[in-house]
């Protein structure tokens, strides 16, 4: 790894660049497996070195592991289904070469917003708030969608830093946290995305994203949303 520090780094996308640049290989050839593994070793030597992991680091480990369980674990699906899912894998890779073409032309971006800079606008606002707020429906919300929320969840966790911090003597595993999380909607049939959280020690947030996103698959329940980058509520399907 050449000494470098999570704080080299631009973000997620930027890790994953650089590790692939690492093994000189194509984007699209690259191995899920071997490229989350990679991103886990980095990532648990930062953590020897007692460095500060931001979240979106962690949101994109969680992506990483379920990419990886999905390519060790195949789901059969019918071929009509198979046809119209994005593949997440595919998908990933798409915006690391996006992302790679932005780190090419980053001089132009620079100039651009530099020119940005001598123009006053108005700040931008949010067209639901001329609105009557209503849930959409669950077809809307996407795995970004919760990726995001995630990753708001967890920086809002950072400034807070509670006096008091549970921590999970036991780890557990996706199956057991999706038992737990049938149980809380068995009393209340709906409630919000950051509601699940209520412990932040790593591997539990990063079950418990795993199982949400598990329990959606399988048809268990129903993701909303109020408006676009609002509030995520997960409702029991009966």
């Amino acid at each position: 790894m050449n000494n470098l520090l999570i704080g080299d780094f631009e973000g997620p996308l930027d890790l994953l660049l650089h590790l692939i640049k690492q093994e000189k290989k194509d984007i699209f050839e690259i191995s899920i497996t071997e490229i989350t593994e990679k991103y886990m070793d980095f990532i648990k030597k930062m953590e020897e070195l007692n460095l500060d992991i931001a979240s979106e680091y962690l949101v994109m480990a969680a992506e990483l592991i379920e990419l990886k369980s999905r390519s060790l674990l195949p789901i059969e699906k019918d071929n009509a289904a198979e046809e119209n899912e994005i593949n997440p894998e595919e998908e990933l890779k798409n915006r690391l070469l996006e992302y790679q073409k932005y780190k090419e032309t980053k001089d132009t971006f620079i100039e651009l917003a530099n020119n940005r800079a001598n123009y006053f606008t108005k700040a931008p606002e949010l067209f639901t708030n001329y609105t009557e707020k209503k849930l959409v429906n669950t077809s809307n919300v996407t795995k970004n969608d919760l990726l995001n929320a995630l990753q708001k969840l967890l920086e809002r966790r950072l400034y807070q830093k509670p006096l008091n911090t549970k921590i999970t003597k036991k780890e557990l595993s996706v199956k057991e946290r999706i038992d737990k999380i049938r149980n809380i909607l068995k009393s209340e049939k709906i409630v919000k995305f950051e509601t699940l959280f209520d412990n932040f020690e790593k591997s539990y947030v990063i079950v418990t994203f795993l199982s949400i996103l598990e329990m959606a698959k399988n048809g268990e329940i129903n993701l909303k949303q109020e408006n676009n980058f609002g509030e995520i509520y997960i409702e029991r399907v009966d």
